[in-house]
């Protein structure tokens, strides 16, 4: 398997290169903007791997049991989250020939709400990406850098390989990024969503072909299996079909139109009409790829359970737990190994490359400040990208230290609820309310009450009102936000 990993790495790296070659020099052009020229289909590509994340390959099986399929209940509420994004705000952003998406609150608000929202992203993305890595660390730290430092002589303790772990991951994502930046991580994620879905696929197939399942299984699952459940109607389950379509509109919403990662590869193409095609492509695609994540944990609760194999305690762990099992043979672990590395670096190194653009344009404003050269801007902008690096590394750290029992990819959503908030509400009036006019200095203050008060209202709406909050949570913080914003208007 760690022959296996080096070889995909090298892969990685030979991209780069060739990518890297016919760039301007490693400039903040390409970096930031990939010269506007990437093909719309391979976006869309790799825009599925991107939201997919190593999270997805791990938690979504796992969420068979208690939940069944209803997710998907969410990712149709994506598409119409979808056309929204490509009718509605990528005209705006595309119209305004933007690099950062957060400039249109300079132009519209002021300077404090356009800072406020680059920090809301900053602050997401670092959590999102840790989490989202965080899974991955843990399988290889598990299988490859705990059983090779012991084969050498080293003992170290759980932490500290985590560390060493995290630090080789995002050192590699930062060597093969460090100079092409946007435009070559549209060409790497590409990759790496076929070798995930590739491997995805490969662990079905090899689950169903298993003497205990057979093809028939399949079919006797689907029709009287309860982990095969779709729907949900009622409406004090927080898997209500209402509810998790509405959220997942939402989240979409700002999960990837206010999203700077999620859009700047979108704004690299070379114009709106191709961006707009990418869009519907990729949200279409999102229903059957989660479908199949879902379907592969019904097969393999139901294998745990003709095999004799124990089942984990957290469904994050029940992929991991049956490949571990050797049951499925070697060749499941290669594909479980590309698969996961895959869907782990197609997410977390444009992670990386988003914040960089963010916290250099909307904090540092590295292209709009007077005296600084081309070669002064790269200087700042690689120097980012390293602490950047580093940032990821201790909020990953502080994930190991603080633990978490719940589900990862709720986690992730839980997050985005409180974090994407005030992002929701500053464009949401940014480019509905006519007279945007308003005290912009307290909107700093707007936008950190507002995830203070979903959170009160979290944790007491049990007990107050008998209702407890799903990933609705957002539109309440977007709204609530909102009418702090009017609350300010001049």
């Amino acid at each position: 398997m760690p022959a296996t990993l080096v070889a995909y790495f090298l892969l990685l790296i030979y991209i780069s290169r060739r990518v890297s070659r016919k760039s301007t020099g490693g400039g903040n052009d390409d970096f930031f903007r990939a010269g506007h020229s990437s093909p719309w289909w391979m976006v869309a590509v790799g825009m599925v791997g991107a939201s997919i994340s190593g999270v997805t390959f791990m938690s979504v099986p796992g969420w068979a049991a208690a939940t069944g399929m209803t997710y998907l209940q969410m990712c149709l509420g994506f598409i119409p989250g979808y056309l929204l994004v490509a009718y509605v705000l990528l005209p705006v952003y595309y119209n305004l020939r933007l690099t950062s998406i957060y400039t249109v609150l300079a132009d519209r608000l002021g300077k404090h709400s356009h800072r406020t929202g680059a920090a809301f992203f900053v602050l997401s993305k670092l959590t999102g990406a840790a989490a989202r890595l965080f899974p991955v660390c843990l399988v290889l730290d598990t299988f490859i850098t705990r059983p090779l430092l012991r084969a050498s002589g080293f003992a170290f303790g759980n932490t500290l390989t985590l560390s060493l772990t995290a630090l080789a991951l995002l050192g590699l994502m930062w060597g093969y990024t460090r100079r092409g930046g946007i435009k070559v991580l549209v060409r790497t994620d590409t990759l790496q969503t076929v070798c995930m879905l590739g491997a995805a696929i490969a662990i079905a197939l090899a689950v169903i072909g298993a003497p205990q399942m057979g093809w028939g299984t399949v079919t006797e699952l689907w029709r009287g299996s309860e982990m095969t459940r779709v729907f949900d109607w009622d409406w004090s389950h927080t898997t209500n079909f209402w509810r998790q379509f509405i959220s997942g509109m939402f989240i979409v919403v700002v999960m990837t139109g206010l999203d700077q990662d999620m859009m700047q590869k979108n704004l690299t193409c070379k114009d709106l009409r191709s961006a707009q095609k990418e869009m519907c492509l990729y949200g279409t695609a999102f229903l059957p790829v989660n479908f199949l994540f879902l379907f592969l944990g019904v097969l393999l609760y139901t294998f745990c359970a003709r095999t004799g194999i124990a089942l984990p305690q957290s469904g994050d762990e029940l992929l991991t737990a049956v490949v571990a099992s050797g049951a499925l043979g070697w060749g499941v672990c290669i594909a479980f190994a590309i698969g996961l590395s895959a869907a782990a670096f197609s997410s977390a190194d444009s992670a990386l490359t988003a914040l960089t653009t963010t916290i250099c344009i909307d904090l540092l404003r590295v292209e709009n400040r007077n005296g600084l050269s081309a070669a002064e801007q790269v200087k700042i902008r690689r120097c980012v990208h390293i602490c950047v690096v580093a940032a990821v590394v201790l909020m990953l750290l502080a994930f190991r230290i603080v633990g978490d029992a719940t589900s990862l990819i709720n986690a992730i959503y839980v997050i985005a609820s409180y974090t994407y908030g005030p992002l929701l509400g500053l464009f949401t009036y940014s480019l509905f309310v006519k007279h945007t006019a308003l005290r912009d200095r307290y909107v700093p203050a707007v936008c950190i009450a507002a995830p203070l008060i979903c959170l009160v209202l979290d944790l007491n709406a049990q007990q107050w009102l008998g209702y407890k909050f799903g990933y609705e949570l957002l539109l309440l913080n977007g709204l609530i936000t909102f009418g702090g914003l009017l609350a300010l208007r001049k």
